[in-house]
């Protein structure tokens, strides 16, 4: 395996809740560790509420982490150092209006993008070289669309726009938020492909936030299964679907069956209890909706089984 792009080790980011008489706690994540290869799509998988945001945020430097780290590209990520690599790592955001202005043309955030991250282009070829990059995110022709309003162009075409944006710093690695969940079905193929077109043409990492596991399945190399803040299971993605351990991996295929798999069981009801991520007892944070919990799920966090050099789940009742 190559070196890894990023590394991240026992990241935890915690928020203050309550009133004047009674604070606590909320573990928005907690001792999450990873990485992310050159060249590679990671999928970070998990239902509302499961700190995959906030892992993205903490990453891009808005959020300030409670305690861990991570190291981008060999060097360690403070706050400040993370303000100096963000052309390297941009963030594509859900709401594609989060980062483009309504009331100017859609070249004006293409073309600052390129004066603030890309020195080497001179002010005479920037124009060309924004046409360039949204016609390799599918938007086509490119002079035209550069000379649009936000408005004038559908979801879709605005969330590729957001890629073009993230692409004009010519970065390492992109961090993309939920890029496909405000567009319909029928659109969310193409912008995955742009995804995988970024990582085979480009060499583009990505980390890939999503509560949908078929669009993990078709674009990502590797799965990371969150719950409650803390990874359950995490592996090659045709390892994770094609044979989920984790009783709350097995939850989510059974909840978005895949037709060409054979059905996944979760053995047993799921009674539908939201984890208690303030101020959390010690033990697994999946035990009361777990089928299969015992005793010690109660008083300990189960650690990671190594089921193979690529699939981990901490379950206790996972054998390797």
């Amino acid at each position: 395996m190559p070196e890894a792009i990023l590394k991240v080790q026992d990241l935890t980011r915690l928020f203050r809740v309550g009133g004047f008489r009674s604070r606590g706690l909320l573990h928005a994540i907690d001792e999450v560790s990873f990485e992310v290869a050159p060249g590679e799509i990671v999928a970070l998988v998990g239902e509302s509420g499961s700190g995959k945001s906030t892992i993205a945020r903490v990453l891009a430097g808005l959020y300030p982490a409670t305690s861990g780290s991570f190291v981008f590209e060999g060097k360690a990520m403070g706050r400040r150092e993370v303000r100096s690599v963000r052309g390297d790592m941009p963030m594509v955001f859900q709401d594609p209006f989060g980062s483009i202005n309504p009331v100017l043309r859609v070249g004006h955030a293409l073309i600052r993008s390129l004066k603030l991250h890309r020195p080497d282009v001179k002010r005479s070829e920037r124009f060309a070289e924004a046409v360039a990059l949204v016609e390799k995110v599918g938007l086509t022709p490119g002079d035209e669309v550069l000379r649009r309003y936000p408005h004038e162009l559908s979801g879709g075409q605005r969330q590729r726009l957001g890629f073009a944006q993230a692409l004009a710093s010519n970065p390492s690695l992109i961090l993309a938020d939920e890029p496909v969940s405000m567009l319909d079905v029928s659109i969310r193929i193409g912008l995955l492909n742009v995804m995988k077109g970024l990582r085979d043409n480009e060499g583009v990492s990505i980390l890939y936030i999503t509560h949908d596991l078929a669009s993990a399945r078709y674009v990502a190399d590797r799965m990371i299964v969150l719950y409650a803040g803390r990874i359950a299971e995490e592996g090659l993605t045709n390892e994770v679907i094609g044979s989920p351990q984790h009783p709350y991996t097995r939850l989510l295929m059974s909840s978005a069956p895949d037709p060409h798999l054979a059905p996944t069981a979760f053995d047993g009801d799921d009674l539908g209890e939201p984890p208690k991520v303030i101020d959390p007892g010690p033990g697994c944070r999946f035990a009361p909706r777990c089928p299969l919990a015992m005793d010690q799920c109660l008083v300990s966090q189960p650690p990671m089984v190594i089921l193979s050099p690529t699939h981990h789940a901490a379950c206790y009742a996972v054998k390797p």
